[in-house]
């Protein structure tokens, strides 16, 4: 329960009007003068995303928190401000920017940019000062007005006084017998709330006679600090070195006694407002007083001490085997807490090793409840701090690049494999440390769409390895790779060796995921009850075992096959590229079965332009595949060949010939109802790819019937797969099919990305437009980042004015 927000009633009233009526509130006073409250009583968190900024002193670092607090990462390539606009626009909820002590003009400049690019977003912001823009409402609190010697000890000042000493559990004051004292006392607070509360809390304790008047904070807080026990005030010193918000444990750790005491001590710190205890739990310290912490500090052993407790709470709470970790550990709770404690650990050389055990440990856990983000924070910023220990060093680069590739982009951790393989040059066993390198290597390439480099390296993995973990992983890879390339003889075979084996606890995923790869060989190959109940096995197996991302991928194969099937809740946003991917894919294909075109249409385009941004071409190749299928749904003939046409490009290039084949039937369908040549040919070629490997059409590829030709030119199809002589012929034949350029500068542009340029000159946002088109804003952002491209312009106005005179 919020403690009340006494004598600000004119206050809380004056900010509840500019809420109601200004999208961008700043509320600036000095420190201690009640901001945080009034704005937690104007915005609770049901209604709210609260972003703390304490401590943050650069523009980046606060957006980047404001993103984290929305749970929206930027796409790859994307801007943080880009990705804010498009976070905030068209919801409801108000992004509270508390405790901004880095100067607010700084970010002045984005925040009407928030305001200018969207309809919608709301902002609250308490700093010191205001940012100066023109969008900005501001409400300013200013410390309470103390009686004056002739007037009655009556007003807010004298109330938060009173309603302060009895909440700390001290005697009603007198104000007659006491007047004087009292007066004394409020005049040297300046009427600041929170010096008003510590002063109120030194009485309750020894009574107002006892208490020396102070004129600032850090005195008043010193005089409540003096008054504590030891166990209060080594608390006290020690949560001030903590940044961040921590659990009744982590308090129990840093300050050396059972949970239960430290409740009790953290008890009194919160009644005598020296700790915050939040909604969630968890406690913190306000600025101001963690300054005068610090200073404590200085003198004492705190510092050190706190940093080892830290650094034995990680060390007892981190998954014991670097391979081991659920989704559902309870230190992930104080994730914050744990990167602190290995970054204070690595940034020691004393106690870099440790820091760098720790990094790799919590890998796991991190990266298999979907937290690529944080798990590249925490191993990037080990490997920067120093070189670790050559046993470990290797993986914990390798690690950090399986990372930045699912959070940045598909080739972005290359550069960290190549510090892994410097790591495992001075390793124990380098061929070991090169053999984990290539098979990491190899899912880049696999997820990449370049599979037959992925062969290599897998291959080259399962050669240099000789440990269970790495064989085993590498031969998942190629089997992966084999299922792609429509090779399923010997990914059966492959897959078969992997079950086979003993499994290990922490290869549990493995084994999990070469199941998920037989179902698929069996919907492939046109056995789809097979596949269901496979799918609908690893499902259960991989949610009893708490592996989630195994499980999710499952299930999205299992959404495919079962219509009935009702999946998990889940929070799209917040899950890596290449599991977020599969499942909006899945979304769409949900839409185009319920007969919902449009809206398939455009989440297909979204997933397209993702893929794309993040270096997935196998998904970008199934996102064409299915956003020409609901664009042919729709009646879109021309685009969706060129869409068709450019997914055949791409599938030949892996090369994947059973999207080839699903290509190829896509437009075989559009050139026969075109009473186009050779139409029949496109149909023949297709089949050609499926018979050898025993593969049938599946889902929409299937939806429309085609009639199959006699032969087709013997150069399309060499060894089974189709060639670029065959990709280039297939051009050839519906060169004449799009859309005719119509002489204006806007003939360059698509279908899509026209419709976007028409939307612009109507003067619509990017979130208008999208609505409009059944895409996302990101999508209406990629389009214009192409149409700028092409017509040679930066601006939405100028945009406006080409689509105006070619009207």
């Amino acid at each position: 329960m919020l403690t009340p927000c006494l004598g600000r009633e004119q206050t809380q009233a004056r900010l509840a009007t500019a809420l109601a009526s200004s999208r961008w509130v700043s509320i600036v006073g000095p420190p201690g003068s009640g901001k945080t409250l009034l704005a937690r009583h104007a915005a609770p968190d049901g209604e709210s995303t609260w972003v703390n900024a304490r401590g943050l002193q650069d523009a980046e670092d606060v957006l980047s928190a404001c993103l984290d607090a929305l749970d929206v990462p930027p796409t790859p390539g994307d801007s943080a401000e880009g990705a804010l606009c498009r976070a905030m626009d068209g919801t409801d909820t108000l992004l509270v920017v508390d405790g901004l002590d880095l100067d607010p003009s700084a970010l002045g400049p984005t925040f009407q940019q928030l305001m200018a690019a969207t309809s919608e977003a709301r902002l609250a912001v308490t700093s010191l000062t205001m940012a100066g823009q023109p969008a900005e409402r501001v409400v300013r609190v200013a410390p309470f007005i103390v009686p004056r010697d002739h007037e009655p000890l009556a007003g807010p000042a004298v109330e938060l006084f009173l309603h302060r000493v009895e909440a700390a559990g001290g005697h009603p004051v007198d104000l007659q017998a006491h007047a004087s004292d009292v007066r004394r006392l409020l005049n040297a607070t300046g009427g600041l709330p929170l010096l008003i509360e510590q002063i109120a809390v030194q009485i309750a304790l020894v009574g107002v006679t006892n208490v020396v008047p102070t004129a600032s904070l850090s005195e008043a807080v010193h005089g409540s600090y003096e008054l504590l026990d030891a166990d209060q005030q080594r608390c006290f010193r020690r949560m001030s070195q903590m940044t961040s918000p921590v659990s009744i444990d982590v308090l129990a750790e840093i300050t050396g006694v059972s949970r239960d005491e430290a409740a009790a001590i953290a008890g009194g710190l919160v009644r005598r407002s020296l700790l915050e205890l939040l909604p969630d739990g968890r406690f913190d310290m306000l600025s101001p007083i963690r300054r005068h912490g610090h200073f404590l500090t200085a003198s004492t052993d705190d510092r050190d001490l706190t940093r080892q407790a830290l650094l034995t709470w990680a060390d007892r709470v981190a998954p014991a085997d670097f391979n081991t970790g659920a989704a559902d550990e309870a230190w992930l709770g104080d994730l914050a807490v744990m990167k602190s404690a290995i970054a204070a650990a690595c940034a020691d050389a004393g106690t870099r090793g440790l820091g760098y055990a720790l990094a790799n440990r919590v890998f796991s856990s991190l990266y298999t409840s979907m937290r690529a983000r944080d798990a590249v924070e925490i191993l990037e910023a080990t490997l920067v701090s120093g070189d670790g220990p050559p046993e470990i060093g290797a993986q914990v680069a390798r690690r950090a690049g399986i990372a930045a590739s699912e959070v940045r982009g598909t080739y972005e951790g290359q550069w960290l494999l190549d510090r892994a393989d410097e790591h495992a040059l001075s390793s124990p066993d380098p061929d070991e440390e090169l053999a984990k390198n290539a098979s990491i290597r190899a899912e880049m390439h696999l997820d990449a769409g370049a599979l037959v480099q992925s062969e290599v390296d897998a291959r080259r993995a399962i050669e240099l390895g000789t440990a269970s973990e790495i064989t085993r992983q590498a031969a998942r890879t190629l089997a992966d790779v084999q299922v792609s390339r429509g090779a399923f003889r010997d990914a059966a075979a492959t897959l078969g060796q992997l079950l086979a084996a003993r499994d290990h606890k922490d290869e549990r995923w493995i084994s999990l995921s070469a199941r998920t790869l037989l179902a698929r060989i069996a919907l492939e190959q046109g056995r789809p009850t097979e596949a269901a109940s496979a799918a609908r096995a690893v499902v259960n197996d991989a949610r009893a075992l708490a592996e989630d991302r195994v499980a999710l991928l499952a299930e999205t194969l299992l959404r495919h096959l079962d219509p009935g099937f009702t999946p998990a809740p889940l929070d799209r946003d917040s899950l890596p590229w290449a599991v977020r991917i599969p499942v909006l894919a899945q979304d769409a294909r949900d839409l185009l079965r319920d007969g919902d075109q449009q809206r398939a249409a455009g989440l297909a385009a979204d997933v397209v332009v993702l893929a794309d941004s993040t270096g997935l071409g196998r998904d970008a190749v199934e996102g064409r595949l299915l956003l020409a299928r609901a664009l042919l749904a729709g009646g879109d003939r021309a685009q969706a060949t060129t869409t068709f046409l450019a997914a055949l490009d791409r599938a030949s290039e892996m090369p994947m010939p059973l999207r080839v084949a699903d290509a190829l039937d896509g437009l075989a369908w559009i050139g026969q109802h075109g009473d186009l040549r050779d139409a029949r040919a496109l149909a023949a070629a297709s089949a050609a790819l499926r018979a050898p490997r025993q593969a049938a059409a599946w889902g929409y590829a299937a939806d429309r019937p085609i009639v199959v030709g006699r032969s087709f030119p013997g150069e399309w199809v060499v060894d089974d797969e189709f060639t670029r002589a065959g990709v280039e012929a297939v051009v050839g034949l519906f060169s004449g099919v799009t859309s005719p350029d119509t002489g204006s500068v806007l003939g360059r542009l698509s279908n899509a990305e026209r419709q976007v340029a028409d939307r612009v000159a109507q003067g619509l946002t990017s979130r208008q437009i999208a609505a409009e088109l059944f895409i996302s804003p990101r999508t209406v952002d990629a389009h214009l980042t192409h149409i700028y491209r092409k017509l040679d312009i930066t601006t939405r106005a100028k945009l406006a004015a080409l689509v105006v005179d070619a009207r």
